[in-house]
């Protein structure tokens, strides 16, 4: 979508909406590109991914799985004479 910056003013907040779902937005000057809006994507920060898989670990290790009914029958669990 193409709009001018001028017109852009009042439309902000929903060109904005329209960016961060992904549909491309170029505001014009004059008829010419002069500025896209982009949706900022998230730094990943790797230290605290790893601290949460190793807290995930340690959660499993520290409190095993309790048994429970037979995988084969969980069809039991999810459906009924109506279906799902």
């Amino acid at each position: 979508m193409q709009i001018a910056v001028s017109e852009a003013k009042g439309k902000l907040t929903s060109l904005v909406r329209r960016a961060e779902a992904g549909e491309d937005v170029l505001l014009t000057r004059n008829g010419k590109p002069a500025v896209r809006l982009v949706p900022v994507t998230p730094k990943v920060d790797m230290a605290r991914r790893m601290a949460a898989i190793d807290r995930a670990i340690e959660a499993a290790r520290t409190h095993p799985a309790l048994p429970g009914p037979c995988a084969a029958r969980s069809q039991d669990f999810l459906y009924d004479e109506n279906g799902l």
